[in-house]
């Protein structure tokens, strides 16, 4: 079979299956496993997000993190050569990775269309159905059943962990301007991780909050995470949190957790990696130690 990915997560989960030999094609997004640097890339960004303010690219796209322009173009004539019988797409995000409707659109113009299939999860349950769904559209269902039996474990063990322990507060911050709340599966690996999230609900498509929301909601923990920042890209842009009236009244600030996240690897994408996710959490919440320990280049915290 002959895989293309437009959906870095979707990379992830062909990854976790064991089928990345039969991945021909990828966003220039993908990046993990590093081995993917191999693989033909069929997508472009209209902007370089390390050289454009979150401002600038939240402008962008209608001045929605969630919706109007794509950010993405696709090589339509490469995506043919390729000659796919499987495109991995999504219909979530239009700022997260190209859209179901770029995808069908391009694939009309092939002579021979590919089988497309869209993942939306919006859920911790629903990402780990994607490992089940995926898995049965690659012809490997049994390992799919047990790698979400795994990753389904990974969760146990971390609530386990964490049960009977206080709580705290968290809210989590996926843009930094406009502000934008967390939401979808986030609020779930922080419940996961023995806290309590703020501002957004399990399986909510959040829309943006004035700062004044953030500062009455008095987090003991805030979690920083932009959609597609790694931590240094987001050190670069603290500042636009950092100067903003009430920060340092905040429990988080004076208590000196605020933590910047690799929200791409471990909280943005809907792949087998939110598990990690929850991981990274108990020992950023509790000090619970993860295997492997958490680096710095996963969670860093700001004094």
């Amino acid at each position: 079979m002959r895989i293309v990915s437009l959906l870095p997560a979707a990379t992830d989960l062909v990854a976790t299956l064991g089928r990345l030999d039969d991945l021909v094609g990828r966003t220039h997004e993908c990046d993990w496993p590093d081995s993917v640097t191999g693989v033909p890339v069929v997508t472009a960004a209209e902007l370089d997000p390390d050289r454009s303010s979150s401002r600038e690219i939240s402008d962008a796209v209608g001045g929605s993190a969630h919706s109007g322009s794509s950010l993405y173009s696709v090589d339509v004539e490469q995506l043919a050569e390729l000659a796919p019988d499987l495109v991995l797409t999504q219909d979530l995000c239009e700022v997260c990775a190209v859209s179901y409707t770029r995808v069908a659109d391009a694939v009309r113009m092939m002579d021979v269309g590919p089988r497309v299939l869209s993942l939306e999860p919006k859920t911790l349950n629903e990402v780990l159905g994607c490992v089940t769904t995926v898995g049965e559209a690659l012809g490997v269902p049994e390992a799919a059943a047990a790698r979400v039996t795994e990753l389904r474990q990974r969760l146990a063990d971390v609530e386990a962990r964490t049960a009977g322990l206080a709580r705290p507060c968290v809210a989590a911050l996926e843009w930094l301007d406009p502000l934008w709340p967390a939401g979808h599966w986030v609020p779930e690996q922080i419940t996961t991780a023995g806290g309590t999230p703020l501002l957004a609900a399990p399986g909510e498509h959040t829309e943006p909050m004035p700062w004044d929301a953030v500062v009455a909601a008095r987090p003991d923990v805030l979690l920083v995470l932009p959609c597609g920042f790694s931590p240094d890209r987001t050190a670069a842009e603290l500042d636009v949190l950092t100067t903003r009236p009430g920060w340092s009244d905040l429990p988080a600030v004076r208590n000196g957790q605020v933590w910047l996240l690799d929200g791409p690897a471990y909280f943005n994408r809907p792949g087998p990696r939110v598990v990690r996710g929850a991981e990274i959490l108990a020992s950023v919440l509790h000090g619970i130690p993860a295997d492997p320990p958490v680096t710095p280049g996963e969670a860093r915290q700001i004094t």
